[in-house]
Order: C-alpha cells, then structure tokens, then sequence
C-alpha cells in the first residue's frame, strides 16, 4: 500500500472515533485479502474498507468494493469471527473519502454497505 493509502485509513478511522468506535486492528490481511480496519461500538464489530476518490471522479469511492472485493473482505471477515470467538454482529462499512488537489474535502460513513451472501 502507498503512503496515500495509509493517510486515507488514518483519516477514516480519526473520523470513526469521533463517532465512538473502537479501532480493534487495522491492515488485518489473511490469505483471502485484506481488511484496512476493523471497528466496534456497543453493537456491532465493523469491518470496513476504505475507499478514497477526487470530487471529479465520475464515480463514487463505494462503487469500487465490487461484488469481488465484498466477498474478499466477508471470508476474511469470517476468518476473524472464527479466531476470535466474538458475540458482536458483523457489519460492513465502506468509509468514503473525497479530496481535492490531495486535501480532504469529505469523508461519508457508509453503515452495513453490504451484506453476508
């Protein structure tokens, strides 16, 4: 992963704390792929993918988990359940970023962006 990439994560999950959820793990890879964090609040542990595109792109940040990377991030997601034993409901969160010329512009949190098959 890039440099930019890891900024992206930070930012996301600074913006997820203000939202009173608790960084668990970030980058978790397995042999299906990787998930860039994995968050809990009193319900949920949240597995998320962060997603970062300019205010110019013709598309949205989230149109980029497509149906492969969702199932990705769901195996490994359930390799994660499995290891740790956790009570919590699984969701799956996208957290979109827009910039401008490399600056912030907005960052949107997308709850339960998709769903177990």
């Amino acid at each position: 992963m890039n440099n930019k990439g890891k900024l992206w994560e930070i930012e996301a999950c600074n913006f997820l704390r203000k939202k009173k959820y608790k960084l668990i793990t970030a980058n978790y890879t397995t042999r299906f792929g990787e998930i860039d964090l994995i968050v809990e609040n009193k319900k949920y542990i949240c597995f998320v993918e962060v997603k970062q595109r300019d205010k110019s792109s013709i598309a949205k940040p989230s149109e980029f988990v497509d149906k492969r990377k969702q199932d990705k991030i769901i195996k490994s997601a359930m390799l994660y359940m499995s290891q740790y034993h956790l009570e919590k409901q699984p969701r799956f969160d996208v957290v979109e970023i827009y910039t401008q010329e490399g600056e912030i512009k907005s960052i949107k949190h997308l709850e339960n962006a998709f769903e177990l098959y």
